[in-house]
């Protein structure tokens, strides 16, 4: 029992982690139909720069400032300097662009901050707690609750603001949002500007558990985008749930069967369900814009 609730929770601390990334790819796919592959470095940034600054000698929250207001600036200009002057370059001319972005950002980030790995001290003073016979990182948990927390806000500001409406206007409909005075160039930079700043703020939380350096935002986007492909590009909780899922699957695979193999059973998952259903679980039929 210990060891299967010693999973969960890792597998759900995992899974946020990636469910935040994928969120960041699909907020900017729904409003622009771009791919941004990119995204694992916003999460880097986060993590570096306020690991970086506190060692540097800055409080802790000063640095966490200091890293999401130059990721948020960082994914402003991958907007405005990449993304919008290849506006009408087919697909995959703009992935190309944003993982060419990703290998800029990151030999920055190498010559800037280093190529050691770096650390935050964690949120909460007391490191485990035991619950039910398994020991839990309290880090993870305020994961767990940041993610939770920023989903919600997401949702709140998506549903209940007039730029989150244009967003989604943008997202369901681009030519009818451009009718009705809703400037799709301003919204798909902001969404690029509320990724950046997810990942960020993701990137803050998993540094006291994970570590970071300038090269771990490849396999995060990686990941990442299995989520969002898995629990379906075109929907808002498919993110969470194909993050939740692979995270979940990993700590299995891990626990139970050897962890040399743990980024195997996510894939062979997804691929899995790419075969049986190409738009994800929650994914709806596929709609052509004309």
């Amino acid at each position: 029992m210990a060891t299967a609730l010693q999973i969960l929770f890792s597998g759900l601390t995992v899974g946020a982690i990636y469910a935040l990334v994928a969120i960041g790819f699909t907020l900017v796919y729904s409003s622009s139909e771009v791919v941004n592959f990119a995204q694992g470095e916003f999460v880097m940034l986060g993590g570096m720069i306020s690991a970086t600054a506190v060692a540097a000698g800055l409080a802790p929250l000063p640095a966490a400032s200091l890293a999401i207001v130059a990721t948020v600036v960082t994914g402003i200009l991958l907007y405005g300097l990449a993304v919008a002057p290849a506006r009408d370059a087919s697909p995959i001319v703009v992935i190309i662009i944003t993982i060419g972005a990703s290998i800029f950002i990151r030999g920055l980030a190498s010559v800037g901050m280093g190529k050691e790995f770096h650390t935050l001290p964690p949120l909460l003073a007391t490191p485990t707690l035991d619950l039910g016979g398994a020991s839990v990182q309290t880090q993870g948990l305020v994961v767990m609750a940041g993610s939770v927390a920023i989903v919600l806000t997401l949702w709140l500001f998506l549903r209940m603001t007039k730029l989150g409406r244009g967003i989604r206007a943008t997202a369901a409909n681009r030519l009818a949002a451009q009718l009705a005075g809703i400037n799709p160039r301003v919204i798909v930079g902001l969404t690029f500007a509320i990724s950046a700043l997810i990942g960020a703020l993701g990137g803050i939380l998993i540094t006291p558990i994970t570590l970071t350096s300038f090269d771990v935002g490849t396999l995060l986007a990686v990941k990442g985008f299995a989520a969002a492909v898995l629990g379906g590009l075109t929907h808002p909780a498919g993110p969470v749930l194909g993050g939740l899922m692979i995270g979940l699957l990993e700590a299995v695979g891990a626990g139970y069967i050897s962890s040399q193999y743990k980024d195997v059973f996510a894939f062979v998952v997804l691929l899995g369900v790419l075969f049986l259903r190409p738009q994800g679980i929650l994914g709806g039929r596929a709609v052509e814009r004309v």
